[in-house]
């Protein structure tokens, strides 16, 4: 995926292209489970703004900010109901859609997300 002044370079480059090519051509694809394509136009969306120098609420460290400019606060209860909730602007960080699938681990006193049938290698730990 090109990010910064290669970015930009590509999309002057690639001229009037339709956008569903230039995000590809720009590398902001991905392989679904069936093997079929999916283009991701929203990171290339943030990576050309970040290009342009406009600041989307994600310091260097990778964090977002949610509705009205709160920070993540990187904890959360147990609801009533026993469920769970990471929260959408984790899930957004990591690039998670809806159906992605992960294998759970328990640890001592931790939980262990394990993407299924992705590309990637490293665990997600909620």
């Amino acid at each position: 995926m090109l990010t910064g002044s290669d970015l930009l370079a590509k999309v002057k480059e690639l001229g009037d292209i339709s956008k569903s090519e230039l995000v590809r051509e720009c590398g902001y694809v991905s392989t679904k489970k069936d093997g079929s394509e999916r283009i991701n136009f929203t990171a290339f969306y943030e990576a050309l703004l970040s290009a342009k120098g406009v600041n989307l609420g994600i310091d260097s460290a990778g964090r977002g900010t949610g509705k009205g400019g709160r920070k993540l606060s990187h904890t959360t209860k147990v609801q009533f109901n026993g469920n769970l909730m990471v929260g959408k602007a984790y899930t957004a960080m990591l690039d998670l859609k809806p159906g992605d699938e992960f294998e759970i681990k328990l640890g001592n006193k931790q939980i262990k997300l394990i993407p299924l049938g992705g590309e990637k290698e490293s665990s997600t730990e909620v």
